[in-house]
């Protein structure tokens, strides 16, 4: 008689905790991917009249020793500039320098910027 005896159904969870896990580590993953990548400069010159701006097609980093970086590689004025020119003139740039950045390192910058012919340029800047 056991032949018609109906078993009960069971859920295993396991497999169901493993698959919730798999999400919440890919969804994890995936949002740090989306969060752009601010450079070096970490702390920003502050602003009372800083705007939201549109997202820069290139954000440049300038520390406080002059050295230019671009998603995290260190470049000089020159590579700056021919990256520029490749990129075409239409590309966004904004450069964002630490508080001890000197005025003489932004400009070095914005004049590769420009010698590239980039005449959207702006600086990045925290609210105050």
């Amino acid at each position: 008689m056991r032949y018609f005896e109906v078993k009960k159904a069971r859920i295993e969870i396991i497999p169901m905790i493993d698959i919730m896990f798999f999400l919440l580590v890919f969804f994890i993953m995936i949002t740090l991917h989306m969060i752009p990548s601010t450079g070096v400069a970490s702390s920003l010159a502050k602003s009372s009249t800083a705007t939201q701006l549109e997202l820069p097609k290139l954000l440049v980093s300038v520390d406080a020793s002059g050295k230019i970086f671009v998603e995290d590689k260190e470049l000089s004025a020159a590579q700056l500039t021919a990256m520029l020119q490749q990129k075409g003139q239409r590309t966004i740039v904004t450069i964002a320098g630490t508080k001890d950045t000197s005025l003489q390192h932004l400009m070095d910058v914005m004049d590769a910027c420009r010698q590239a012919g980039v005449t959207q340029i702006g600086l990045a800047a925290r609210k105050q």
